[in-house]
């Protein structure tokens, strides 16, 4: 039997140096001697990790943090779990890689996948691992979409991210020189307001607005001067992620299905970030009682961090010719086992209760400091996947993006790790590994707060 609380280094947080510490520097400044400018997380979190047990992170220089980061949801039940591992090492002696040639595991997962597919989606299903990222998985659907309707316009919404090249890069919205210094881009995508309802682009308020951007989409749909044709997929993040975790009302979801059901076009969504439990339920459309075309899986998909990526579809897109979507790394036995033993831990050990109880336990704690602090403009959060919104002033909402980088500065002396989101950047995102328990949730808040206290005192000064 596994107790959550054993699974994480139990002294967590200790900060025993500097951060960073004398060999983080050292290690860190060796790495960038020879590492691309491309790297952005030590550029912000100066920190060489060693090891990682649960939900926290121990450093070179043996200063252990709690991790609410989680490799943004990919490490979702925890470093180094002993149940998963266990899989994983099974597998590793016997057989690491053999393309889409079929195993037992590969068997078993499948199954295993169709069990838990959300909604209709069970036992009506074909499921495709295509190469191991979410953004191949996000490719993999988009085309599928566009081979079975013979269209291709693409729609997507402000907020979205679904990857980091090709065609997953050309339906993600930010519009920063990640995307915009990388044209051409995908023709053909078009994007849509988002329910950012603390920020509605519409001027309203939910739910005296009834879901006005719902409208905006029927609209830009049934009009004949939108500037798009008949689109062959919508995509969207059942909850966004790098958009500043957004949680969309029930009935704008369910009215995006009713929609693209009547026009015939394809919906996907996209749980790579919001998926395998991080809300509470194992899928986040679950919340919504709401079954889409096409659900894409990567991230925590791979139990241990071990590189994967899943496309659940309808059976009746299944009309395709082999070979149509191709991947050398589709066959990642050990990713399998890994998914294999991180299935079996949900299930085994109860996790999504315990996600939702201790979810409940940050939430409310993030809820009281919002009511505490002035700076705190927003609280958003389903399940444990929660935001922190940053505002210079709480009747204007003027993004304050400056405090959120001393703040998760402060943070990491502290001994937590979160990272940014946002449109602009003012969102503190918290995503800790399911496995996080509730002492130390209260460690974090404990943090959290005097993180807030100090950059406030240095702001004033």
């Amino acid at each position: 039997m596994v107790n959550f609380s054993d699974l994480s280094f139990p002294e967590a947080p200790k900060i025993v140096t500097a951060i960073p510490g004398d060999k983080s520097g050292q290690i860190i400044n060796q790495a960038m001697e020879l590492d691309s400018s491309y790297v952005n997380y030590p550029r912000v979190l100066p920190i060489a990790f060693d090891e990682g047990k649960g939900a926290t992170l121990r450093d070179v220089d043996g200063n252990i943090y709690i991790d609410f980061l989680a490799g943004i949801s990919v490490m979702n039940f925890g470093y180094s779990n002993p149940v998963i591992m266990e899989y994983v090492n099974k597998q590793m002696r016997k057989l690491t890689h053999c393309l889409d040639f079929p195993t037992e595991n590969k068997v078993t997962l499948l199954s295993k996948l169709n069990q838990i597919a959300p909604l209709q989606l069970k036992d009506n299903c074909k499921i495709f691992f295509p190469s191991p990222t979410g953004s191949e998985a996000v490719t993999a659907a988009l085309r599928l979409a566009k081979l079975h309707t013979g269209r291709t316009t693409l729609l997507s919404f402000w907020g979205g991210y679904h990857g980091s090249n090709g065609e997953a890069l050309a339906v993600s919205s930010w519009s920063g020189v990640y995307k915009c210094q990388h044209l051409p881009m995908l023709p053909d995508v078009h994007f849509l307001p988002f329910p950012y309802c603390y920020r509605c682009p519409f001027g309203m308020e939910h739910p005296s607005c009834n879901i006005q951007c719902l409208s905006f989409v029927k609209d830009a749909l049934e009009n004949g001067f939108s500037g798009f044709c008949k689109p062959a997929a919508m995509i969207m993040e059942v909850v966004q992620g790098e958009g500043g975790i957004h949680v969309p009302p029930k009935e704008f979801v369910q009215g995006l299905r009713k929609i693209t059901e009547e026009k015939g076009i394809v919906l996907i969504f996209d749980e790579i970030q919001c998926g395998m439990g991080r809300t509470g339920k194992f899928w986040a459309c679950e919340h919504y009682d709401t079954t889409p075309d096409i659900i894409t899986s990567s991230k925590s998909i791979g139990g241990l961090g071990l590189p994967f990526a899943a496309m659940i579809y309808k059976k009746e897109f299944d009309d395709q010719h082999p070979g149509t979507s191709i991947g050398t790394f589709r066959g990642n036995a050990l990713a399998m086992a890994g998914s294999l033993g991180a299935l079996d831990f949900i299930d085994k050990y109860n996790l999504l209760a315990h996600v939702e109880k201790v979810s409940q336990v940050l939430n409310d704690g993030l809820k009281d400091l919002q009511k505490q602090y002035e700076v705190i403009g927003d609280v958003r959060h389903l399940g444990l996947m929660s935001a922190v919104e940053f505002v210079k002033d709480r009747k204007t909402k003027e993004p304050w993006p400056e405090f959120l980088d001393q703040y998760l500065v402060e943070s990491m002396k502290r001994g937590l790790i979160q990272w940014k989101a946002g449109y602009y950047f003012n969102v503190a995102r918290i995503l800790p590994p399911l496995v996080v328990t509730e002492d130390m949730v209260n460690k974090a808040l404990t943090i959290i707060e005097e993180s807030i206290k100090v950059v406030l005192k240095n702001n004033r000064s």
